[in-house]
């Protein structure tokens, strides 16, 4: 029984893959139908976009993720129970027709994400699914989230972070005032609107932070869920420090200074800041709490059980 684990372990995901398009035609039409006409309309609405950016990168590192992980999962494997499916699968086609034709972007990719995780359980079982919990849940942030969801959480933020950006420049003897999301310096004015669009980074930096700590520690749940929260306050540190660089921009060098390449490489800047951050949050933890560092995720533990 060890020999055959091996030898399933052993096999490709390139040539499982091959085997199962082979084996399921039909399905696997079906699938592209859902899959090829949402994943364009996000290209198009989404990735185009600054705040989208990320999409192509996550999707990238998310295929590879679960090609890596499909792999160890394979002795886990077992057909999913057809009334779960038929109670996820049948309602989930129903209202992504109905979001494919009224073209909302938001909860078509969703429902889409949706179909594809109920077809994946059908062939491996809720074991593997879990087994596989991390690039499943880390591809979520190849989709869109909902404008409605982003402004709600941005617009108090914009409010804070330009009273606390021109409280700390009024207190070095900058000329600073603020009125909503308006920053007076000088004899200029600057929308935290434009400013803050950088909030939308939350989104990218926590791809990237759960991508680095689960290839660093193993898919560590807890550690994992540990810095997904860190990345909130990081990234709204380095919206912080984005701002104060925009309006000294700003004030010592003209309206035109901060913008094209100067706000680029605010932007950078701010990107740049939450990482090292995000690094520094990771060794410090490491030196303070080295046990829950080292600790163990649940997928080697289901493996060894199955094993």
């Amino acid at each position: 029984m060890t020999t055959d684990v091996s030898l399933a372990k052993q096999k490709s995901f390139q040539q499982t893959a091959l085997a199962w398009l082979s084996a399921n035609p039909l399905l696997v039409a079906g699938i592209l139908s859902v899959l090829v006409p949402t994943i364009l309309v996000i290209a198009n609405e989404s990735w185009s976009t600054e705040q989208g950016a990320h999409g192509p990168i996550v999707l990238a590192t998310g295929l590879w993720l679960l090609a890596r992980e499909w792999s160890k999962a394979r002795p886990l494997f077992r057909p999913g129970s057809g009334i779960v499916i038929a109670l996820f699968f049948v309602p989930l086609l129903a209202l992504y027709f109905v979001s494919r034709v009224s073209h909302v972007v938001e909860t078509e990719g969703y429902l889409m994400y949706g179909l594809m995780v109920v077809t994946i359980y059908s062939f491996v079982g809720w074991t593997a699914i879990k087994a596989m919990w991390f690039p499943l849940i880390y591809m979520l942030f190849v989709l869109p989230p909902p404008d409605t969801l982003v402004a709600m959480v941005t617009n108090p933020l914009k409010i804070v972070l330009s009273e606390s950006a021109v409280e700390f420049l009024y207190r070095l003897g900058y000329p600073t005032a603020s009125e909503g999301v308006s920053i007076q310096v000088g004899q200029y004015q600057l929308l935290v609107a434009e400013a803050c669009a950088g909030l939308n980074s939350l989104i990218s930096l926590s791809a990237i932070s759960l991508f680095y700590v689960y290839l660093r520690h193993h898919a560590n749940i807890r550690y994992s869920l540990i810095m997904f929260l860190a990345v909130i306050p990081v990234a709204v540190f380095a919206n912080f420090v984005r701002i104060v660089i925009l309006v000294l921009l700003t004030y010592h060098g003209g309206e035109s200074a901060a913008q094209g390449f100067l706000h680029d490489f605010a932007g950078m800047t701010m990107f740049l800041t939450a990482l090292v951050t995000i690094f520094a949050i990771d060794h410090l933890l490491g030196l303070v709490w080295p046990s829950l560092k080292a600790g163990k995720g649940s997928q080697p533990k289901a493996a060894a059980k199955a094993a």
